[in-house]
Protein backbone atom coordinates (compact mmCIF):
# COMPACT_ATOMS: atom_id res chain seq x y z
CA UNK A 1 0.00 0.00 0.00
CA UNK A 2 1.15 3.55 -0.74
CA UNK A 3 0.65 6.90 0.90
CA UNK A 4 0.30 9.96 -1.33
CA UNK A 5 1.05 13.62 -0.67
CA UNK A 6 0.64 16.68 -2.87
CA UNK A 7 2.58 19.93 -3.02
CA UNK A 8 1.31 23.02 -4.86
CA UNK A 9 3.59 24.97 -7.21
CA UNK A 10 2.69 28.27 -8.90
CA UNK A 11 3.17 28.84 -12.63
CA UNK A 12 3.70 32.49 -13.52
CA UNK A 13 3.12 33.89 -17.01
CA UNK A 14 5.01 37.01 -18.09
CA UNK A 15 5.36 38.96 -21.31
CA UNK A 16 2.63 39.82 -23.79
CA UNK A 17 1.89 40.02 -27.47
CA UNK A 18 3.29 38.18 -30.44
CA UNK A 19 6.54 40.14 -30.66
CA UNK A 20 7.60 39.78 -27.03
CA UNK A 21 6.19 36.30 -26.56
CA UNK A 22 5.10 34.76 -23.28
CA UNK A 23 7.43 33.39 -20.66
CA UNK A 24 6.23 30.57 -18.41
CA UNK A 25 7.97 30.12 -15.10
CA UNK A 26 7.15 27.21 -12.82
CA UNK A 27 8.20 27.64 -9.19
CA UNK A 28 11.19 25.83 -7.76
CA UNK A 29 9.89 22.31 -8.51
CA UNK A 30 13.35 20.74 -8.76
CA UNK A 31 14.34 21.48 -5.18
CA UNK A 32 10.93 20.26 -3.97
CA UNK A 33 11.35 16.94 -5.81
CA UNK A 34 14.95 16.53 -4.60
CA UNK A 35 14.03 17.29 -0.98
CA UNK A 36 11.11 14.85 -1.06
CA UNK A 37 13.37 12.15 -2.57
CA UNK A 38 15.84 12.59 0.31
CA UNK A 39 12.93 11.90 2.67
CA UNK A 40 11.96 8.68 0.89
CA UNK A 41 9.21 10.05 -1.36
CA UNK A 42 8.97 9.21 -5.06
CA UNK A 43 7.75 11.79 -7.60
CA UNK A 44 4.94 10.25 -9.68
CA UNK A 45 3.49 13.14 -11.66
CA UNK A 46 1.50 16.36 -11.53
CA UNK A 47 -2.06 17.62 -11.93
CA UNK A 48 -3.02 21.13 -13.08
CA UNK A 49 -5.20 22.62 -10.32
CA UNK A 50 -5.80 26.15 -11.68
CA UNK A 51 -6.04 27.03 -15.34
CA UNK A 52 -7.02 30.19 -17.23
CA UNK A 53 -9.69 30.20 -19.89
CA UNK A 54 -6.88 30.61 -22.43
CA UNK A 55 -5.45 27.25 -21.36
CA UNK A 56 -2.49 28.65 -19.41
CA UNK A 57 -1.83 26.64 -16.26
CA UNK A 58 -1.47 28.81 -13.15
CA UNK A 59 -0.90 26.17 -10.48
CA UNK A 60 -0.02 22.48 -10.34
CA UNK A 61 0.11 19.85 -7.61
CA UNK A 62 3.22 17.68 -7.61
CA UNK A 63 2.29 14.13 -6.56
CA UNK A 64 4.55 12.03 -4.35
CA UNK A 65 4.18 8.48 -3.06
CA UNK A 66 5.81 6.46 -0.30
CA UNK A 67 5.34 2.79 0.42
CA UNK A 68 3.91 2.14 3.89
Amino acid sequence: MYRYEYESVSCDVGGWGLLNGNVYCIGDYRSIIEQRAKNGWRYVGYVPTQQRGTGHIEEIDLIFEKEL
